[in-house]
């Protein structure tokens, strides 16, 4: 069954993916492991809800703050060893919580640590989303995303369950150990990845100013990538930040454990894995209606936490919403490397990254007094509402519905789907 991904012309038949795909998914399930052993040792160096939570923003934090700098030089340098570098940098920040002994620091020096992870992310993430048509031909980028894509929900499913066992087997510090390994392992696999030089990198390069306004003069000219990521701002800022907070929340609120909430995590990621799969098999014109489309159904998630009738109804709603975001991970990534020169994919993703989760932080710290002032309900039920009205304003934006931008004209116009599969 498997043999048509790694016959000659296939998906794994190319080396170069072949390995940065395992190198991937060895990466996310240390990755989807560390905030399980940060947030053990961070409780269990007196921290509270409130210090936890200061620490995990830290890392969102310095993600924002740099994504853009990440970006411009994953079209500077060669993608290939900004992420060795990237990666290397993050295993020795989780080598260092072994050696040093995590439990033993004070939390803003844990604090500092994370922030200093999520520095790396902002490195690392732009060059390993750019790095892919390097890698591929054009007709295999659809499948190539998908599937990178789904290694990181099998991360989210797998990971933390793995970083619990770790803890309880040998503790949060080893696990920190086990972790920075796997980020090495992870490495040495890029390593042998081959990446071909682009002219760009030997030429004179503008300045580092220039070149971020150039990135932010191309996305606010194709129309349909501004109007994307600016969907994407609100809604991350309104409706995810408050599923993300208030999920936990209410699990242990309503059904006295937490495992609803590890339950929905890992249903929900199982869902976009699906879905992407599906998505990836559907051959269309319209990438951005359907994917905007399957979006919508997001709203799934803050319904079963406003009517938490019982635990099965949250779990199961929160594989439903799973499912919203298989279209975003089958098109949206391809359609930007069609769409947008090589040489600035790095600067496009990273403003990206950075107009999409920008804004999550400030959400998730208004949740709290949203909820006093409204009501829990009314807030999540205003959250919908406004989640499903951007969703079809954003559809009115030329270009959106095809993720093409109009001043093409029809005939470059293609199908996205099957066209990707192995």
């Amino acid at each position: 069954m498997l043999e048509k991904y790694f016959a000659p012309g296939s998906l794994f038949s190319y080396k170069g993916y072949r390995n940065f795909f395992v190198s991937g998914l060895i990466f996310v399930l240390g990755a989807s492991a560390f905030p399980i052993a940060l947030a053990v040792t961070v409780l269990d160096n007196g921290g509270d809800a409130s210090a936890l939570g200061l620490i995990l923003a830290a890392r969102v934090a310095a993600g924002t703050l740099f994504m853009l700098v990440g970006g411009v030089w994953a079209d500077r340098l060669p993608r290939k060893w900004i992420m060795i570098g990237a990666d290397s940098f993050r295993a020795v920040i989780c080598l260092a919580l072994l050696f040093v002994s995590a439990h033993e620091l004070p939390l803003w020096a844990i604090g500092l640590l994370v922030f200093l992870m999520g520095l790396g992310d902002s490195f690392g993430a732009p060059a390993g989303s750019a790095i892919v048509p390097s890698l591929l031909p054009d007709h295999l980028l659809p499948a190539g995303n998908v599937a990178k894509g789904i290694i990181g929900k099998v991360g989210n499913i797998v990971g933390p369950g793995l970083g619990g066992l770790a803890i309880v087997s040998i503790g949060a510090d080893w696990t920190f150990g086990i972790i920075g390994v796997s980020f090495l392992l992870a490495t040495s696999l890029i390593f042998t990845i081959h990446e071909p030089p682009r002219q760009e990198i030997l030429e004179d390069k503008p300045t580092f100013l220039f070149e971020l306004k150039e990135g932010f003069k191309l996305v606010w000219e194709i129309k349909w990538i501004a109007a994307s990521i600016a969907m994407a701002s609100f809604q991350l800022m309104i409706i995810v930040a408050a599923e993300t907070v208030l999920l936990p929340i209410i699990s242990r609120r309503e059904f006295g454990t937490d495992t609803v909430f590890a339950l929905s995590a890992a249903a929900f990621s199982l869902g976009g894995a699906l879905s992407a799969i599906a998505a990836i098999k559907f051959k269309t014109k319209k990438p951005g209606l359907v994917a905007i489309s399957l979006w919508g159904v997001f709203a799934m998630a803050p319904l079963v936490l406003a009517f938490p009738i019982n635990e099965p109804i949250v779990v199961i709603g929160y594989f439903i919403a799973g499912l919203s975001i298989g279209g975003w991970e089958a098109y949206w990534i391809t359609a930007v490397q069609r769409e947008v020169p090589q040489d600035m994919q790095g600067r496009v993703f990273s403003i990206d990254m950075v107009g999409s989760g920008g804004l999550m932080p400030i959400g998730m710290a208004l949740v709290g007094p949203a909820v006093v002032l409204m009501g829990e309900r009314t807030f999540l039920l205003s959250a919908i509402v406004i989640h499903i009205l951007i969703c079809y304003l954003v559809l009115l934006v030329p270009g959106v519905k095809e993720m093409r931008d109009p001043r093409r004209g029809p005939a470059a116009s293609s199908s996205i789907g099957e066209q990707g599969q192995a």
